[in-house]
């Protein structure tokens, strides 16, 4: 992966905004705002043609520090704005970065048919297993027998495998990392900005301030060491025993394909009938 100049980073950053950042200590965000920039700064877009939109919560508050087309919407609708952006301009490269709850709780529906119709956006979910900003609440990735605000006693829920529901639901790029593996995670963001159709990065992350501290999991450091240990490949994952699985996840490429793309066959259909009907395409 090639080195790139601080000042081509800094030039999609809006300096007028407070840095450092809003997030906590230890949070993975800053660490994820930068692959994002990074990936963007490789592929060499122009920040006119990018747009960024999210939804609620600390991931969700990326937008302010980005000097693209940025849209911070409402509490899991992010990928809604996000298409109605796309139909509008196919053209333009539209990342949507969301958490596990605003986007597979509050958001979920958005999520599943934005991956149904494989619509080419960038959906980048931080998962740090908890609503951080709105008050330590368990989320869809709140792993059993954990701790919140609304689980004091241990949470009961069946966890989310966010991967496997984006694939379920269509996805056509597909692909798993952590903050720690942070070269990793731009390259994977990278990969998902190419892919034409509807492509879904989670990288996992760390919230020592809210979930760190109910959970006893140590400071970022820490996080970070276990992220290290229990994120392993996917052909390291499948060698394991079905015991030393249990406390592992994989990370990688799960999914990679070509599909019909949603406003490309729109673009067709429309065409199609204003020949159809000898009318004036008034979309210029």
């Amino acid at each position: 992966m090639k080195k790139i100049p601080q000042k081509e980073i800094h030039k999609y950053l809006r300096h007028n905004k407070k840095f450092p950042h809003v997030w906590c200590p230890g949070c993975s965000n800053g660490i994820i705002l930068a692959t994002i920039v990074r990936a963007v700064s490789e592929l060499g877009y122009e920040k006119d043609n990018m747009a960024m939109v999210s939804g609620i919560g600390c991931s969700s508050r990326m937008p302010v520090y980005v000097d693209f087309n940025t849209l911070h919407s409402v509490h899991g609708r992010a990928i809604a704005y996000a298409t109605g952006i796309k139909m509008q301009r196919p053209d333009m490269k539209v990342v949507v970065v969301t958490g596990d709850g605003d986007g597979t709780a509050i958001g979920g529906n958005h999520f599943i048919h934005a991956a149904r119709r494989n619509i080419d956006l960038t959906v980048i979910v931080i998962n740090n297993s908890i609503y951080g900003m709105t008050g330590g609440q368990y989320s869809p990735t709140t792993p059993f027998g954990d701790l919140s605000t609304t689980t004091p006693y241990g949470n009961i829920d069946p966890v989310f495998d966010i991967c496997e529901l984006a694939m379920g639901a269509g996805a056509t790029f597909v692909a798993r990392t952590t903050a720690y593996h942070a070269l990793e995670a731009q390259d994977f963001i990278k990969q998902a900005f190419e892919h034409k159709g509807f492509s879904v990065v989670e990288v996992v992350s760390a919230c020592p301030v809210i979930y760190g501290r109910l959970n006893k999991k140590g400071d970022a450091p820490a996080m970070m060491e276990d992220m290290k240990k229990r994120a392993f490949p996917i052909q390291a994952f499948d060698k394991l025993s079905p015991e030393d699985k249990k406390d592992k996840y994989k990370r990688g490429i799960f999914r990679k394909e070509e599909k019909p793309e949603y406003t490309a066959q729109y673009a067709k259909l429309k065409q199609s009938l204003i020949k159809q009907e000898g009318v004036a395409d008034d979309s210029e």
